[in-house]
């Protein structure tokens, strides 16, 4: 089973901005533990980070016949990308949004999520356990048949 996990804008500065808001745990860190669950629970995992929309729009496109999920943590494309929320219902694959902050307590204009309608479910809140809880949970709806 092959898991596609994307890393917007930014995310590459994972443990040096705003360590107030998102701790100081690195994506590297991130992507580290994300492996190692994937081993535990058997499951390939293909990551990528980008700061352009289309490269994270290109790579769920390459993947639409090989990968039967996806985690994406949007970041700054949460509340403005629209052709990430196509590029996502276009996917025959369950989807997952993930934030390592709870978006609905920060900023107002945070709140909204427009890629939140595109996907199956979304994990906010927990820091970095919210990609580790994303997983489990992908991984269960997939081994459970739910497409």
């Amino acid at each position: 089973m092959k898991i596609l996990v994307l890393h917007g804008p930014n995310l590459n500065l994972f443990g040096r901005r705003e360590p107030h808001i998102y701790g100081t745990t690195t994506l590297a860190e991130i992507d580290a533990r994300l492996q190692a669950l994937a081993r535990e629970l058997e499951v390939e995992l293909d990551t990528i980070q980008s700061n352009h929309e289309g490269v994270l729009v290109d790579f769920l496109h390459a993947h639409i016949d090989d990968a039967q999920g996806a985690l994406v943590n949007p970041a700054g494309l949460t509340q403005h990308g629209v052709p990430l929320h196509d590029a996502i219902k276009a996917m025959p694959f369950p989807v997952l949004e993930v934030h390592m902050s709870n978006i609905a307590a920060r900023e107002p204009w945070r709140s909204h999520s427009i890629i939140s309608p595109a996907v199956r479910g979304t994990v906010q809140g927990l820091g970095p356990q919210s990609y580790l809880a994303a997983l489990r949970g992908l991984v269960g709806v997939l081994r459970d048949g739910g497409r």
